[in-house]
């Protein structure tokens, strides 16, 4: 997994997994979730995947977006 690079300092996301319809985020209390092109949907993986590679507003995008429209909790 890639270390999310959180530039403006305060993210709850430390790292992420990029595939081709998903991406995993885990965050700081350990947890691994998987976003993928059926939940929340390939648009919403795909702005959540160049999020992830910017190294910022990944946290407040599923805050504010996503929430618990996840495909699975993997940890």
């Amino acid at each position: 997994m890639e270390i999310y690079k959180n530039l403006g300092g305060d993210s709850g996301v430390t790292r992420y997994e990029v595939g081709a319809t998903e991406i995993k985020v885990g965050f700081r209390d350990g947890s691994l979730y998987l976003y993928n092109h059926l939940r929340p949907g390939l648009a919403t993986v795909e702005k959540m995947k160049a999020l992830a590679v910017a190294g910022s507003g990944l946290n407040s995008f599923i805050s504010r977006s996503v929430r618990k429209n996840f495909a699975a909790k993997l940890a």
